[in-house]
């Protein structure tokens, strides 16, 4: 089975993050998407973060296809970092390929992540693209680092199954919404994946 690893704060979840997720699952032909919804991320202000189940909520209602399941896992294992999260479910579900998704925008900075090496060594990353973000492609210390590793996005249908560090650039359709600007502008409007909560009890 190939799963896709999508998180996020989602402060608030849109439809620019649906995009991704629904990009993902046709691209990268994954049997499901993992929506992990953080507590939050170590690298911003919490200040204006929405609380965990309000988030939650929010993520289940714009979700309509069954192969995304929204989950919260994090909170429960006390995971601050992303590298734990994977080294987690990999060790969790050692039959099956997955796949770190993120936007270009998370690109640009993917080399201040906790040992953000080791993810690129340990999963297979797909980077779609964001409206502002796309000369991080070129610019980044992340994709000047594995350059070498770098695969052309027509071979994103094999990437989960692909031996890391292992990373596509996929360009398509952007939405121009984010969460930092629906915050400004006063918008607003769990329980693991089964492959997870199999080994949890």
């Amino acid at each position: 089975m190939a799963v896709g690893l999508f998180g996020g704060s989602f402060n608030p979840p849109h439809e620019g993050h649906l995009l991704v997720a629904e990009a993902a699952l046709r691209r990268l032909r994954l049997d499901q998407l993992w929506w992990i919804v953080t507590p939050g991320n170590p690298l911003k202000d919490h200040a204006g973060l929405a609380p965990l189940d309000e988030r939650i909520k929010l993520s289940e209602a714009l979700v309509k296809d069954q192969r995304i399941r929204v989950t919260a896992f994090e909170a429960s294992h006390r995971i601050r970092y992303t590298a734990d999260t994977i080294d987690l479910v990999r060790s969790r579900n050692p039959d099956v390929h997955f796949v770190w998704i993120m936007g270009a925008d998370s690109l640009r900075d993917f080399h201040r992540w906790e040992r953000w090496r080791d993810m690129a060594h340990s999963v297979p990353i797909a980077v779609f693209d964001r409206p502002g973000s796309t000369l991080s492609l070129l610019s980044s210390t992340m994709a000047r680092t594995f350059n070498h590793a770098r695969v052309d996005e027509m071979q994103a249908a094999r990437l989960a199954r692909m031996k890391p560090p292992v990373w596509t650039f996929i360009h398509g359709p952007r939405s121009p919404l984010s969460s930092t600007a629906l915050r400004k502008a006063g918008a607003s409007s769990g329980p693991l994946p089964d492959a997870v909560k199999r080994d949890d009890s």
